[in-house]
């Protein structure tokens, strides 16, 4: 696995694309795969070699805002051609950018990417960047052997930009919590149960944490805005910026970087979660809140308008009125709330368990790997079908 900065439970790093690779790493594993993860050194400065089954090999990448990504999997890329890997799998589209290297270097490999999100409408890119990763997109389609999407929008995009490639769509996942989530996590808060909202997602200016901010500010409520994540080296700015805009009202809480015990409170206690990104690839955030059974108000940009299915509640990209319209409807008619959010919940279960998407993922491995040895695709139907 090449892209990811590292992985979550191992180091407070990254977001939805560092979710993914540790749970679906973790989840091949279970199923007897031999997995390695290339972590940056940042993300690992304990030097660990090996978590929760995985292997890791953690490498140096220039820490700056432009190259940190590319020089990572650009040293990844090269030690991986020294090691006997079956499947080489890029996350990103801008780490897929490279996986021409063991096309031409390591041709007995198959290699896969994992078109996350359209990183291109990322406002913290200017325009060079913006025009390579435009690149990237169709590179992600082109040159590998195989190509995951994490959504339909996805998918649908691929097949505009490479008519004759074939897609897979394969959705994130969230593990389905197996017991109601404990209160004892919010005490450092300073939050109750059902009182509060959250925003859970790397501090980054498309997660839209000032909208969630604007919008709730305009509330008449005891209840409280929770801000979770934390923020990249090169994101800091709008960081502070949020802390700005917040500090004239204690009733927001910035907590930083949370995982484990600490996230599944947050999240199964919360009175709803707030998601009004302008972009998006198919975010765990929302997953997760709807797997604890959580309503969500989200954008309704096409990646996150896949998830609802009338569970959920879409405003308009960038609507601060109605965002804040519907935090007062969640607040004012809490039995709807908890249908919609109960609803939620059963979709997850039919969809998007970790356990489901492995599995997916595993077929497409194989499905190159059949090509790979002269036998037809079909061969990978078949495996689907039993």
């Amino acid at each position: 696995m090449i892209g990811a900065k590292g992985l979550p439970t191992l180091y407070p790093v990254g977001g939805g694309i560092e979710t993914h690779v540790e749970n679906l790493s973790r989840h091949l594993c279970d199923r007897g795969h031999e997995v390695t993860v290339y972590v940056r050194k940042y993300a690992n400065p304990k030097q660990k070699k090996k978590h929760k089954g995985i292997k890791i090999v953690t490498l140096p990448s220039l820490k700056t805002k432009h190259l940190d990504t590319i020089t990572h999997v650009l040293l990844a890329s090269l030690h991986a051609l020294t090691m006997d890997y079956d499947i080489w799998h890029y996350h990103g589209i801008g780490p897929s950018t490279l996986c021409w290297i063991p096309r031409v270097f390591k041709r007995s490999t198959r290699v896969i990417s994992t078109f996350h999100s359209r990183d291109q409408f990322h406002e913290k890119w200017g325009g060079f960047a913006k025009l390579y990763l435009m690149f990237a997109e169709w590179a992600t389609v082109a040159i590998p052997h195989a190509t995951i999407t994490v959504s339909h929008e996805l998918q649908i995009l691929c097949s505009l930009l490479f008519p004759k490639k074939e897609v897979d769509y394969v959705p994130n996942g969230v593990e389905i919590p197996k017991k109601i989530s404990g209160v004892k996590e919010l005490k450092q808060f300073h939050l109750k149960k059902g009182k509060y909202f959250i925003h859970l997602a790397r501090i980054v200016a498309h997660k839209a944490q000032d909208d969630s901010i604007r919008a709730f500010k305009q509330l008449k409520t005891t209840d409280k805005l929770v801000i979770a994540g934390s923020a990249s080296f090169d994101d800091v700015d709008y960081l502070e910026d949020l802390k700005i805009l917040a500090k004239d009202d204690p009733r927001i809480i910035f907590t930083g970087h949370i995982s484990g015990p600490t996230l599944r409170s947050l999240v199964g206690n919360c009175r709803a979660m707030v998601h009004p990104s302008r972009s998006e690839g198919l975010s765990v955030s929302i997953l997760e809140a709807m797997s604890n059974g959580k309503v969500v108000i989200m954008s309704d940009i096409p990646a996150n308008l896949e998830l609802i299915d009338h569970s959920g509640i879409a405003i308009p990209v960038g609507d601060i009125e109605m965002l804040s319209a519907a935090m007062q409807w969640v607040i004012d008619d809490p039995e709807t709330a908890n249908m919609r959010g109960a609803r939620g919940k059963e979709i997850i279960k039919r969809l998007f368990s970790w356990e489901s998407v492995a599995r997916h993922i595993e077929y497409v491995y194989e499905g190159t790997y059949y090509e790979r040895k002269g036998l037809a695709r079909y061969r990978q139907v078949e495996a689907r079908n039993r």
